[in-house]
């Protein structure tokens, strides 16, 4: 990857609906260069989707919520099954294995905090080989801005 494909990388963060005569204006190149050099950012996997980032409050999801969440046995086939099972929850958003105290950090989405319970009581309590769940719940999004650097 060199500087233009890093280039068009920032633009198309910024903006996923900007054209390619748009990107081949802004770095003073004609369309089909550009063109060819998007489609093998995508091919090879450096561009893995589009799509529209949603205002969560406009849609409904007032509450946002992070749980930290620790396993009790942690054989590869119990992590196994709880990250099958952690996906099939629309109302988590976003999880990760993580080190340290616990073991998976998760996202969530709810309408409010009597959805939220619902869904720890009837939905996340279910799964087997939880240990102990810590919510944090978002007062304030300092920072929400789906954008990487590019080093």
């Amino acid at each position: 990857m060199d500087s233009l494909d890093k280039s068009i990388l920032l633009l198309l963060q910024k903006n996923g609906k900007i054209t390619i005569k748009e990107i081949s204006e802004r770095l003073n190149l004609t369309t089909t260069p550009i063109f060819e050099r998007v489609k093998r950012l995508e091919r090879e996997g450096y561009i893995k989707s589009y799509k529209a980032i949603l205002d969560r409050k406009k849609v409904g999801l007032q509450l946002m919520a992070f749980c930290n969440i620790t396993l009790n046995q942690h054989q590869k086939d119990f992590i196994k099954k709880f990250e099958k099972d952690i996906q099939q929850f629309s109302e988590v958003v976003e999880c990760y294995h993580v080190a340290g105290m616990f073991d998976y950090l998760i996202k969530i989405y709810a309408e409010d905090m009597e959805s939220y319970q619902d869904f720890l009581s009837n939905k996340l309590a279910s799964l087997e080989n939880i240990s102990k769940v810590q919510s944090s719940f978002v007062m304030t999004e300092v920072k929400d801005f789906s954008f990487m650097p590019i080093p």
